[in-house]
């Protein structure tokens, strides 16, 4: 006889030969329904409201809220919508990481990732704790120099002529258009990133500052200014006032308050004057310095330092760390260390202060390496990282869902 064509799939025949009976189903059926019974008349498994779940997830790390976006439809929306990134932003314990950028031996633009907290505990944790990112451009045979960092959105400066602003948490990314500034001999351009922020719409304008420096045509040894604003969200760049007072000789920008501030020189580069740009109001101000007393100082830095502007005022033998700690507010101006020069490296060793933990070690640059300055104990310390054994650019952000896209 032939064979049933309905029941030619082996697995059906195997699950019909060995069917149970009337017999064999019956105690089952009656403990099945007893179950049944008893889950009828127990009380459901409690649920949270949403805004509940909402809060409990704007308190996690990045990393696995995007994992919780596979979920459900509701939870993938949810930490998607641009008013829970700001939300997360405002109440989720902040999570820095330290972003390291070179080329390698191949000539490829490798960026490393450590969580900060590894560089302050113990220093072997610090190599074990590396990802490496991938850089969202082609990268081989560049070097793209990082301008800064806001609510986990890193700026790079591309060539002179573009910006890049990326998000590595989130892997979004959105390249500027170009800058279009007529190409000069000796010219430059140096950028500053940051947002202001609209109390009354509870909304950030994020905006890339270019400040291009060029040689006067009837004396080179005169430069001259103009800038270019360019606010996210927008498709070009426009012109605002031209730098007020000098020429900003920073590598780029210091973000802080709402405002972007250069080390410049105004007659000459032994004089050094702090220019403050105002974000929302786009006019510009001079920053008056600390009273550094009887230090003479040689040169100096600026950079943020717990939201702060701060100035690395560089001498002989050490560097002192100053905080204004009320932007704007010159009697606020605050010596929070002296840091003395690691042996014999001659004046001003120290690049960039990266960051200050709480328990106020401190994270410097160093001759393009980086040590950890106890100021507690006056001691240092060098994290592994330093295996590099390349020219390296650190930069130090926070992660967020903020997307660069928006």
């Amino acid at each position: 006889m032939a064979p049933n064509s309905d029941n030619d799939d082996d697995t059906n025949d195997a699950v019909s030969s060995d069917l149970p009976t009337e017999e064999t189903t019956a105690p089952k059926r009656r403990r099945l329904n007893s179950s049944t019974i008893e889950t009828l008349t127990s009380p459901p498994l409690p649920t949270l409201p949403f805004e509940i779940i909402a809060d409990i997830l704007s308190k996690l790390p990045v990393k696995f809220l995007m994992q919780l976006k596979s979920v459900s439809k509701p939870w993938k929306s949810l930490i998607s919508d641009p008013k829970f990134a700001k939300k997360h932003l405002r109440v989720s314990t902040t999570r820095h990481h330290l972003i390291l950028t070179y080329v390698n031996s191949s000539r490829e633009f490798v960026i490393t990732d450590y969580p900060l907290s590894s560089v302050f505990t113990e220093i072997t944790a610090t190599a074990a704790a590396a990802t490496q990112l991938d850089y969202p451009l082609p990268s081989r045979n560049r070097f793209d120099v990082i301008v800064g960092s806001c609510h986990g959105i890193l700026c790079f400066a591309l060539d002179q002529r573009f910006a890049l602003l990326w998000n590595p948490s989130i892997r979004k990314f959105v390249k500027l258009p170009s800058l279009e500034n007529p190409k000069r001999e000796g010219s430059y351009t140096i950028y500053g990133f940051g947002y202001c922020y609209d109390n009354f719409n509870d909304n950030y304008s994020y905006m890339v500052v270019a400040v291009n420096c060029y040689e006067s045509e009837s004396d080179n040894r005169v430069y001259k200014t103009n800038v270019k604003v360019h606010t996210l969200g927008t498709n070009s760049w426009r012109w605002i006032e031209d730098f007020p007072s000098g020429v900003p000789f920073d590598s780029s920008g210091t973000f802080v308050s709402g405002t972007i501030n250069w080390l410049a020189s105004k007659d000459s580069y032994t004089t050094w004057i702090i220019v403050s740009l105002d974000l929302e109001k786009e006019c510009y101000q001079e920053l008056v310095q600390p009273n550094y007393g009887a230090v003479m100082v040689v040169t100096l830095t600026l950079e943020v330092v717990r939201d702060c502007l701060c100035i690395l005022a560089h001498s002989d033998t050490f560097s002192d760390v100053w905080l204004m700690k009320e932007y704007g507010n010159k009697d606020t101006w605050t010596k929070l260390f002296r840091i003395p020069y690691i042996g014999d490296v001659g004046p001003c060793p120290y690049t960039k202060v990266l960051y200050v933990s709480e328990d106020d070690q401190v994270l410097l640059e160093c001759q393009a390496e980086l040590v950890v300055y106890n100021s507690k104990d006056g001691t240092f310390k060098t994290p592994e990282f330093q295996n590099i054994n390349r020219w390296m650019v650190p930069e130090v952000y926070e992660e967020s869902l903020i997307s660069p896209c928006s």
